[in-house]
């Protein structure tokens, strides 16, 4: 029996047994929802300084110390099972995809869960505002732009966001309502035209599914924490684990 998706524990559970594998976006509704870097200790004071020069995209929400793998914030939980994909990025390549990084797990990694916007959806629905991508079960759509993060160490490299269509009378309640969550990224980081930072086609994602846009809509734009993965490519970085687009961690902390 795959375990209750509309909790954390839950989630988690049927993540750790290999019977969940899909975005968590519309899952455990309430909760606050992380993306997620590790990276080896040599690199962790620059990630964090990168972290916070660039807060947007990168809101903190725990660092575990070296070599651990159960966080403050899901006791219990564990970040190398725990999650529904997980992503191995070697010299700034992509190299594998796995749904447990248990035999990979060094002593001396270092995780940083960082917050993510899903965790702000459930008040944008409850505002009355609908999320297509929810709708229709798809992963959001998430692009990368031209705005450069401030840079720390050996890591630099482009702002990811998120986009949701949103209609044009409800942009300023959107705005509103995802300001409440600071650790899910916050207030918008962009409305409206999207060549205006760098994004050409939104049919055509870099990370997530295309959407649909409606005439009576404005393409809605939030930093997004899959930000580090495109910094792991720029930056050549020699080895880090993510959390695959859209497949987050989902942690006990209410919104």
């Amino acid at each position: 029996m795959t375990p209750p998706l509309n909790t954390p524990a839950g989630l988690r559970l049927a993540s750790r047994s290999g019977q969940f594998a899909e975005p968590t976006a519309g899952c455990a509704p309430g909760y606050i929802q992380a993306n997620m870097m590790i990276v080896p200790q040599a690199q962790a004071f620059d990630f964090l300084l990168f972290c916070q020069r660039n807060p947007k995209a990168c809101p903190l929400v725990e660092v575990l110390g070296p070599g651990q793998v159960e966080p403050a914030c899901a006791p219990g939980a564990s970040i190398a099972t725990d999650l529904p994909g997980y992503r191995v990025y070697r010299d700034g390549e992509l190299v594998e995809e796995r749904s447990d990084i248990s035999a990979l797990w060094q002593d001396d990694f270092v995780t940083f869960l960082i917050g993510c916007s899903f965790s702000f959806e459930s008040a944008v629905m409850q505002a009355g505002i609908p999320l297509r991508h929810v709708d229709q079960g798809r992963n959001v759509a998430m692009y990368r732009t031209n705005l450069a993060c401030a840079p720390a160490g050996i890591f630099q490299g482009p702002t990811v966001v998120s986009m949701r269509p949103i209609k044009s009378r409800d942009v300023a309640k959107v705005v509103e309502v995802s300001g409440r969550f600071p650790l899910a990224h916050g207030a918008p980081l962009h409305i409206g035209n999207p060549q205006a930072i760098g994004i050409q086609d939104l049919a055509r994602p870099d990370y997530g599914d295309a959407v649909d846009i409606l005439p009576d809509e404005t393409p809605v734009f939030w930093a997004c924490g899959v930000t580090p993965q495109a910094v792991a490519q720029a930056s050549r970085l020699s080895l880090c684990i993510t959390h695959a687009p859209g497949k987050m961690f989902v942690t006990d902390i209410l919104g």
